[in-house]
């Protein structure tokens, strides 16, 4: 057998430092998947948070323009669309327990009491917070139920949300400097008694927060504009029907 030079043992132990070093750097397959499993936990339970509010928005819409359900009647269709969810959420989370009938009397219950509180919240109230002004707040129950609930359920993403314009007459155009809009959803609509639009504020705030405040609200089934007719700001309106 021939001999192995000092050469080649020294190339041996070179390929193995070199090979030791490479895998010490590579975290090990078990923190791997654990750090996947963790982050595919919190995905879920952030889309578990989230799919309760864009559920209620979204069929209220829905029932409201492709089904011509009022605005009222289309609220509660979002409300009892929302309840169920919220129920199957807690049958999942309580698969075990064992009395079926009481734990869907509680769901049900607790659900109804917490979905109809949140939307009642919504259609009566708005915060200074979010109110460029007092008149704004004045004018705030003029605008569409549907649309002042996605307003408050955008204001629990977004705390620092304000509305700059809602209510509008022909006057008030040409105070602003702007031509006549005859068709403006900012005027009551006869059909329905209330306003169908509301511009929100996107000057000074960033922009990455102003693209997902736009795109959320589309998702909803809104109608976007961003123009800086009377300032930079986001129209948001339901769409029309032709």
């Amino acid at each position: 057998m021939d001999k192995i030079s000092q050469k080649d043992i020294d190339w041996l132990l070179n390929l193995k430092g070199s090979t030791t070093a490479k895998n010490s750097f590579a975290p090990p397959p078990k923190k791997r998947r654990y750090w996947l499993q963790i982050s595919a936990a919190l995905f879920i339970l952030f889309g578990m948070v989230i799919l309760p509010f864009f559920l209620l928005i979204r069929t209220s819409v829905f029932l409201n323009l492709a089904k011509g359900w009022n605005a009222w009647l289309s609220l509660g269709g979002g409300i009892f669309a929302t309840v169920l969810l919220l129920v199957f959420y807690l049958f999942l989370f309580f698969r075990k327990y064992p009395n079926k009938k009481l734990l869907l009397k509680l769901s049900l219950s607790g659900a109804g009491i917490l979905v109809f509180s949140f939307c009642l919240y919504g259609v009566m109230y708005l915060s200074s917070v979010n109110a460029k002004s007092e008149d704004i707040r004045n004018v705030y129950r003029s605008m569409h139920p549907v649309l002042r609930v996605a307003v408050a359920t955008t204001t629990l993403a977004d705390g620092d949300l304000v509305i700059t314009d809602i209510r509008r007459a022909p006057e008030d155009y040409e105070r602003m400097g702007l031509p006549l809009n005859e068709r403006s959803l900012h005027y009551p609509q006869a059909e329905t008694g209330y306003v169908h639009a509301v511009d929100l504020r996107t000057k000074n705030r960033s922009e990455i927060r102003n693209i997902l405040l736009q795109y959320s609200l589309e998702a909803m089934g809104f109608y976007t504009l961003r123009h800086t007719g009377t300032g930079d700001h986001l129209h948001i309106s339901f769409p029309r029907s032709n």
